[in-house]
């Protein structure tokens, strides 16, 4: 299945699960690293990681294309846990970073469907 036949949502789901799995799977380490956690998060760490690459495998192409899509909902989910987990309210320029980053990658995925 091509990029560009994959339901919005669907795709949109995808990216957004594959991205919370590798936030959690860096995070976790992260903790113990800075003396915030157990080492045991390693484990949990070590299988958000697992899921993270078998999710990859569920996205349509390993295309530039579709990692540039993801790139730029990484991102946008980066700026969630910012908020969420690391209690951090963003700022206009985060914001406007997003913004930027998921207009950019709905040009690339949708100039494709031009050529």
């Amino acid at each position: 299945m091509s990029f560009e036949l994959l339901p919005f949502g669907r795709t949109a789901g995808l990216y957004f699960l594959t991205a919370i799995a590798e936030l959690l799977g860096c995070y976790l380490p992260l903790l113990w690293l800075t003396g915030k956690g157990s080492p045991w998060l390693l484990l949990p760490a070590a299988l958000s990681l697992v899921v993270f690459v078998y999710l990859l495998t569920l996205h349509p192409a390993a295309s530039g294309r579709v990692y540039a899509a993801y790139g730029a909902v990484y991102i946008a989910t980066a700026l969630g846990w910012l908020y969420v987990v690391d209690g951090v309210k963003p700022v206009w320029s985060d914001y406007l970073g997003v913004g930027l980053a998921l207009a950019g990658a709905a040009s690339i995925a949708l100039g494709q469907r031009q050529a």
